[in-house]
């Protein structure tokens, strides 16, 4: 599939800002079943961008706007190709038990994907939730599928519930959040059990246009949150709790890392402002297929 995504952040300071400064982790990555096709980003009030790569993986933009202004406004788009992806069935069919052991000899290099952090804590109140879902001697694949589809079944999608802050332990309680907090829940309990797993940040179409075929996918009208799990093999598999499923041609990939903090999309400081507002906004089309052309700039 190809979509034109845009994403665009308008800030309004309710007292002039006299500097800021900004991070944007918005730019998708090419990758399995996904390639960038054009890039294109602008600022208002018009300054330089620069960008680099993060300690994950990820394609971070930067800027600074060092003189007065009441707003700030940044639009981005990409067009990106997206095809479905599986990943070889040796990587699935192998048990779980024997998963944890090919994984065991790898973990120096997985060590930061199997930690707890802020927001994914390994702590007992997760250690009760799912019932053995990885019973030593069954294919991986359809273990990995099962605690994708009991968080899906277990927790309800309620948009409003919870805020980027709230405690994992209280999603747990309540039983209902975004898919942040889904997202969160399965690292957790794929960590607790010995699974190397990181947090995905990207985009969904959500709504599958009229003429084409497909259920419509629960997603933000910003970002989406999903998950990749380690593989024995060497491979990432994406899936997502938020609509009990793999991530597919649907869902557009932007950044990696081992929770929510790691790849926000934007984070910033702001002098002499001492309050905003915020409107974000995402747009996810589906466009016709187009000639590929490679990003080479992140200038407007």
């Amino acid at each position: 599939m190809y979509f034109r995504i845009n994403h665009r952040t308008d800030y309004v300071y309710r007292e002039p800002a006299s500097d800021s400064f900004i991070e944007l982790r918005v730019w998708p990555q090419d990758g399995p079943g996904q390639q960038v096709l054009g890039r294109g980003i602008s600022v208002q009030p018009s300054v330089p961008l620069d960008h680099y790569v993060d300690y994950f993986g990820n394609r971070v933009e930067y800027f600074s706007v060092p003189f007065r202004h009441e707003r700030l406004t940044i639009d981005a788009w990409t067009d990106v190709e997206t095809r479905s992806w599986t990943p070889p069935a040796p990587c699935l069919d192998v048990t779980a038990g024997e998963a944890r052991q090919i994984l065991r000899s790898q973990m120096m290099h997985l060590f930061d994907f199997v930690q707890p952090t802020f927001y994914v804590p390994l702590d007992p109140t997760v250690r009760r939730l799912a019932d053995n879902p990885f019973p030593p001697g069954e294919p991986l694949g359809p273990c990995l599928e099962g605690l994708n589809r009991w968080i899906h079944t277990h927790f309800r999608y309620r948009p409003g519930t919870t805020e980027v802050g709230t405690p994992l332990a209280e999603v747990i309680a309540k039983r209902r959040g975004v898919c942040q907090d889904f997202a969160h829940l399965m690292l957790a309990i794929l960590r607790i059990h010995g699974f190397p797993a990181r947090y995905v940040s990207g985009y969904i179409e959500s709504h599958t246009p009229a003429a084409s075929a497909g259920p419509s996918l629960t997603g933000s009208a910003a970002s989406h949150a999903w998950v990749e799990v380690f593989l024995p093999g060497g491979v990432w598999w994406g899936l997502d709790p938020t609509n009990n499923g793999p991530a597919g041609e649907r869902h557009v990939r932007v950044g990696s890392g081992r929770d929510y903090r790691d790849v926000a999309p934007l984070r910033g400081t702001f002098k002499g402002a001492s309050a905003h507002a915020l409107e974000v906004s995402v747009s996810v089309q589906r466009r016709g297929r187009r000639k590929t052309r490679r990003p080479e700039s992140v200038s407007p």
